[in-house]
């Protein structure tokens, strides 16, 4: 049995691969006001097409849908085949809540109630 396949069918798969793998990830990357589709990403990083991908380097923002879920700064690590991959020099999460710039005990009172 023989593992070769022609050329126009491993193209084709690689195609399909591709194109399943943006259907099912939502995440995307928006740099100096245009939005880049992320194909995968991984702890330190993540890739994007090279083909309609120019030198990016600095600040962005990581979406999750319409869910911005962090600021990076970034730097482009390595050319991957069609794939061009980043990795996070920072990353910093967003939050829903304000950061404290005081120490909240875990057993402080949420409120004041006063005697009348």
């Amino acid at each position: 049995m023989t593992t070769f396949l022609p050329s126009e069918v491993q193209a084709g798969l690689d195609d399909a691969r591709k194109l399943a793998q943006k259907k099912s990830n939502r995440l995307h990357i928006c740099a100096d006001g245009k939005t880049y589709q992320v194909l995968y990403a991984w702890e330190d990083g993540f890739a994007l097409n090279a083909a309609t991908t120019e030198n990016l380097r600095g600040r962005i923002e990581l979406y999750d849908g319409v869910n911005l879920l962090s600021q990076c700064l970034i730097v482009a690590a390595e050319l991957d085949g069609d794939d061009m991959r980043f990795e996070y020099k920072r990353m910093t999460e967003v939050t829903s809540t304000q950061p404290l710039d005081f120490y909240k005990a875990p057993n402080a009172p949420v409120a004041l109630i006063e005697k009348h």
